[in-house]
């Protein structure tokens, strides 16, 4: 999630609805200007006995971002806390009980994304190995209940704690308990974003399937194979799921500001705190009439945080964001994003891909939406067949358009081979969280405590 510095109070204030179309706008750029930010999650744990540490405990999550610093990262603070560390590769952030996130740099190609993956996992596990904590790469914890977790000292945290339980029965395991990889990636034009949006939005259960990594929950099986991506259909309906009108019409910018605007509030940050305004309403806002801060209009750096707090399947802000994967170790770190530029940073494949399921309708996408927690590759797709049916077609494409790219490492390697993982997902029929299965039922012996010795990175 999103981590603020300083106030905006210089920035300008919002006086009519054409200015909330200006940061989608503003994010179009030129095809040799796009770039790919990737973020990814982690667990963190204590070598000793398995528990999730603490903000403020010895060898805690203060300890371990403060360590940061002989990497060259610098503290970003919060009401005197360090809640984040920034660097040359992005920033280092904290989830909501503890989970560890790098939001990466926006980098030109797939090698330098890997390498920044590389990096910054080689640096949090020298620290690790120091302090005593491990990481897991996993789409949810699979040993812990809501209880036993900490919580991070931010003050958006505070306010979504309190409000998630008003609105959906999972949304303190999805702040508290899950992890997910992400990709960020950018358009031209409007045109652009709409066939990126439709495509990756048709297209985005197949990540979760492939990347099903969360099949654990207190210690035991749950039934799924995503857990993660099933507690988002029981979070907050009004800023989650498939968003039917991105496929209607006429969508564009200013259809996604409707919707924008009517997604309940969650807060105004002023002079660096974080001012509650959960379930109040950005149209009041523009209007002087938050009951929050009352006769105050909004400035666009409100509009921009708003923009963060809805979580749809893929998320708009002045980018796209790929928002449908489980959490997982260093190579399916690389993959994911190597499977969306793949299909979407090449127009042959971006077109392609767009084929494949533009005639889906959207009962048959919100049916497969819904199954893919449960079944992954099994699921249905709209008018017949399976996942397994068509994602090595998919990947097909994702690699004719990496190979398009032509973007080359020192070695004359294209990014093709970033690919792989998921290939041999593919291949074999199992995805990662089917794998976590066969061991809980044959060697571990129903033992969950030795996922712990799984290397996750």
């Amino acid at each position: 999630m999103s981590t603020r510095e300083v106030s905006d109070r210089d920035d300008p204030i919002v006086e009519s609805l054409d200015q909330l179309a200006a940061p989608m706008a503003a994010g179009e750029k030129p095809r040799e200007k796009w770039r790919i930010g990737t973020e990814h999650e982690k667990f963190v744990y204590d070598t000793g006995d398995h528990h999730a540490p603490s903000y403020d405990e010895p060898g805690g999550i203060h300890d371990l971002l403060m360590a940061l610093t002989e990497f060259g990262w610098e503290p970003i603070l919060e009401g005197g806390k360090v809640i984040a560390m920034k660097g040359a590769d992005g920033t280092v952030s904290l989830e909501p009980a503890g989970q560890l996130e790098l939001s990466g740099a926006p980098l030109e190609n797939l090698h330098e994304t890997c390498n920044e993956t590389g990096r910054h996992l080689a640096q949090v596990k020298t620290i690790g190995d120091r302090i005593g904590k491990g990481y897991l790469g996993l789409g949810m914890w699979p040993d812990k209940t809501r209880e036993a977790l900490p919580i991070m000292p931010k003050g958006r945290y505070a306010i979504m704690l309190r409000h998630m339980p008003r609105v959906g029965s999972m949304g303190l395991d999805m702040m508290l308990r899950t992890c997910t990889i992400q990709v960020n990636l950018d358009y031209s034009s409007e045109a652009d974003m709409v066939q990126k949006f439709r495509t990756s939005l048709a297209l985005q259960p197949l990540a979760t399937a492939l990347f099903a990594n969360s099949p654990f929950t207190e210690g035991k099986p749950n039934g799924y194979l995503s857990y993660r991506s099933h507690i988002w259909s029981d979070t907050d309906p009004a800023r989650t799921g498939m968003l039917p009108f991105v496929f209607e019409e006429g969508f564009g910018y200013e259809r996604y500001v409707d919707y924008m605007l009517d997604v309940p509030m969650y807060f105004v940050f002023r002079d660096g705190k974080y001012i509650d305004a959960a379930g109040q309403s950005f149209r009041d806002f523009l209007k002087g009439e938050l009951p929050a801060l009352p006769g105050e209009l909004p400035r666009l750096s409100d509009w921009n945080d708003h923009l963060s707090t809805a979580f749809p399947e893929v998320r708009l802000k002045s980018f796209l964001e790929m928002r449908g994967a489980d959490g997982g170790p260093w190579g399916r770190i690389c993959a994911l994003p190597a499977l969306w530029v793949g299909l979407l940073y090449d127009q042959g494949a971006l077109d392609a891909a767009w084929d494949l399921v533009k005639d889906w309708d959207m009962e048959g996408r919100e049916l497969l939406r819904s199954s893919v927690p449960k079944l992954a590759l099994d699921a249905p797709i709209p008018g017949g067949g399976t996942l397994r049916d068509i994602a090595g077609e998919v990947l097909n494409i994702a690699r004719s358009g990496l190979a398009a790219r032509a973007r080359l490492n020192t070695g004359g390697d294209n990014e093709t081979g970033f690919l792989e993982p998921l290939a041999e997902i593919v291949a074999s029929g199992k995805v990662p969280a089917q794998h976590l299965l066969d061991l809980y039922h044959g060697e571990w012996g129903g033992d969950i405590s030795r996922i712990y010795g799984v290397k996750s990175f």
